[in-house]
């Protein structure tokens, strides 16, 4: 099997894994603490900013090495997620929750970043 073929199936492996975590965590999430705020979206999105920190911190700037494939661009691609953030936000904001809405973009962006630097500087030891 080549690099390239690898590469794929590493990167794949990784989004299907991370696809039903982050489906496991926002169901739970929503069974929790109910519906009316993306809690679950929220939850995998900061955590997963989190661990790809820790990864940066670890191994460094992102590579194309079979471990980075599989984790970071895989699995953490595939248990992230801006699309559900993105249609959460709007569901919000067309159903007259202004407020949330602006909650959920504001929280996202700055607790991502925060969770991603927290996650780089605990790696760096």
């Amino acid at each position: 099997m080549g690099h390239g073929i690898t590469s794929v199936l590493l990167v794949a492996l990784g989004g299907a894994l991370g696809g039903i975590g982050r489906f496991a965590i926002s169901n739970a999430m929503a069974h929790l603490m109910g519906s009316a705020f993306p809690w679950g979206t929220l939850l995998v999105n900061a955590s997963g900013a989190f661990i790809a920190g820790v990864l940066l911190g670890m191994y460094g700037a992102p590579t194309s090495q079979p471990a980075w494939l599989f984790a970071v661009v895989g699995l953490l691609g595939g248990y992230t997620t801006v699309s559900s953030f993105s249609l959460q936000t709007l569901e919000l904001w067309q159903s007259g929750q202004a407020l949330r809405a602006a909650t959920n973009m504001a929280t996202t962006l700055l607790l991502g970043v925060a969770m991603a630097a927290l996650g780089w500087q605990w790696a760096q030891g």
